[in-house]
């Protein structure tokens, strides 16, 4: 672990405890990693969106300020927390865009199932719905791995830091994770 990765540890321990400034002074540590998975993210979006990075990086920190109580596990831990807030901002701007530019009738959906749907048909959309759900219950790791490369585009190395693992593990998993989604799929069709 660098001094780097050693001080946010030690400044995440200290948020915990209670030191409210401890997150003040993190933020410089992780910014720049926490740029680029806002990046990895926003890259998944439709085109048009008015989210900049450094504004959803900014939405982190108002919101993890927020916390009356925090937990961190690792590291790596806190990056996923991070990654889950990520994706919840987008959601909510997608449906505040979507009240604004519809009305108040839009429709509402959970992440699994939106993810990467639109363009398939109802029966296409019910069977990778029913394979993610399947995978997520069966193998809740590789389902991790598959949602951040596939939902959030990160590479094989962040993913492997955001979980806590090797890289060969995560390029394994998600070739494995891969071949049961076909399967899946392929037997939902049949």
């Amino acid at each position: 672990m660098t001094s780097r990765e050693e001080e946010a540890l030690k400044l995440l321990r200290s948020w915990e405890a209670g030191d409210r400034r401890a997150l003040a002074d993190l933020m410089p540590l992780v910014c720049g990693d926490l740029c680029r998975l806002a990046k990895s993210l926003l890259r998944r979006e439709a085109d048009g969106h008015a989210l900049e990075p450094g504004a959803l990086v900014n939405e982190v920190y108002l919101r993890l300020h927020g916390l009356r109580s925090a937990h961190w596990e690792s590291r790596a831990h806190f990056y996923n927390a991070v990654v889950c807030l990520m994706r919840q901002i987008l959601i909510d701007h997608a449906r505040t865009s979507q009240r604004r530019k519809r009305g108040r009738g839009a429709q509402h959906l959970p992440l699994e199932t939106a993810a990467g749907l639109a363009a398939a048909s109802g029966d296409e959309q019910r069977a990778l719905r029913d394979a993610l759900l399947d995978l997520r219950r069966i193998d809740p790791g590789r389902f991790k791995i598959l949602a951040l490369r596939c939902f959030l585009g990160l590479t094989a190395e962040e993913t492997a830091a955001a979980c806590g693992v090797s890289v060969s593990t995560v390029k394994r998993d998600w070739r494995e994770a891969c071949v049961w989604m076909q399967r899946a799929l392929f037997t939902s069709r049949s």
